[in-house]
């Protein structure tokens, strides 16, 4: 195993390593336009950051004025852009148009690819998903690198499906099901469930992924709650109350939380008391990140005021 990625080595050892895209968002309002350092598994390890975990981001972007803002955004939370990160002639952009209730169509222009690598040290946790784990010739790496570790660490998922990225709809399923052996923890949101498996239940849709072999399904419904599943439990967790500004980066602030927590509890955290304890921790993340415009997750200690709090009033459906 290599002990460093093209162009240098780790700066500290990781509790985890994000592999996917980073990009940046152009949101289109009624007001106009404004810019923000996106991506999905980008803002999976700027949340983590945020609260306080080590972290480090293999993506793939340019040396441009984009590449620069995204790199100034992530070391602002404390995340590690690792060696080789920038390899690109620009950096991607993805710009999304908000509706009338705040959720967001988007409009791609990505390149993906990341030079063939070994896992310089195997994190605590690794975590992957979305545009990464699809397109070529990127996606072929990031199933290399699961590969090689998902032996030796906990391994998180979240596809975060992108319809407008993606090959035919039985290909991209494919991909998917292929990718879930190699993981632990799969999140998805109803929308790519029901995306991947239109004539399935929620229910049948985590089912289905248990059977591949995670060992722990997990599916969002926005302000109807989530699902948390694993081969002899099913909880269904209910959304926090609040107000919600856009629901941009609302699913990578769950999946953030859910990473810290299960980084937190370890082998412990697949218990059904504990896994509700997780969920409603998640949910809390979500509810803050929906409460204010971008990607812009809670801070560890936002995210314990909001609990505290909750711990006052139960928490319920919006």
């Amino acid at each position: 195993m290599h002990n460093t990625y093209p162009g240098g080595s780790v700066q500290n050892p990781l509790d985890v390593l994000v592999i996917g895209e980073a990009l940046v968002d152009i949101v289109n309002t009624r007001e106009g336009s404004i810019s923000y350092p996106g991506g999905s598994p980008a803002n999976v390890a700027y949340g983590l950051g945020r609260l306080g975990v080590t972290t480090g981001l293999l993506t793939a972007i340019g040396d441009d004025h984009y590449g620069t803002a995204i790199t100034t955004h992530l070391h602002s939370a404390g995340v590690q852009l690792l060696p080789g990160s920038k390899s690109l002639q620009r950096t991607a952009t993805a710009t999304a148009t908000l509706a009338a209730d705040g959720s967001a169509s988007y409009e791609f222009d990505i390149l993906w690819e990341l030079p063939p690598v070994a896992p310089a040290m195997i994190p605590k946790v690794l975590h992957t998903g979305s545009i990464a784990t699809f397109l070529a010739p990127g996606a072929t790496t990031v199933r290399s690198l699961l590969e090689q570790s998902h032996d030796s660490c906990l391994v998180t998922y979240d596809p975060n499906i992108r319809p407008a990225l993606l090959g035919s709809h039985s290909e991209a399923k494919q991909i998917f099901e292929d990718l879930i052996p190699l993981t632990d923890v799969v999140k998805l949101s109803d929308e790519d469930a029901h995306w991947l498996y239109p004539s399935s239940s929620l229910d049948e849709v985590a089912s289905r992924v248990l059977k591949l072999g995670a060992r722990l399904a997990v599916i969002t419904r926005g302000a109807e709650g989530a699902l948390l599943a694993t081969s002899g439990t099913r909880l269904n967790i209910p959304s926090v109350k609040t107000a919600v500004a856009d629901t941009i980066g609302a699913g990578d602030s769950y999946m953030t939380a859910l990473i810290s927590e299960l980084l937190t509890r370890g082998e412990k955290a697949f218990a059904p008391a504990v896994l509700e304890i997780i969920g409603q921790t998640a949910a809390a993340a979500a509810a803050i990140t929906v409460s204010r415009p971008g990607a812009n997750p809670p801070t560890s200690e936002e995210l314990q005021m909001r609990l505290d709090g909750l711990k006052q009033a139960p928490l319920a459906a919006v």
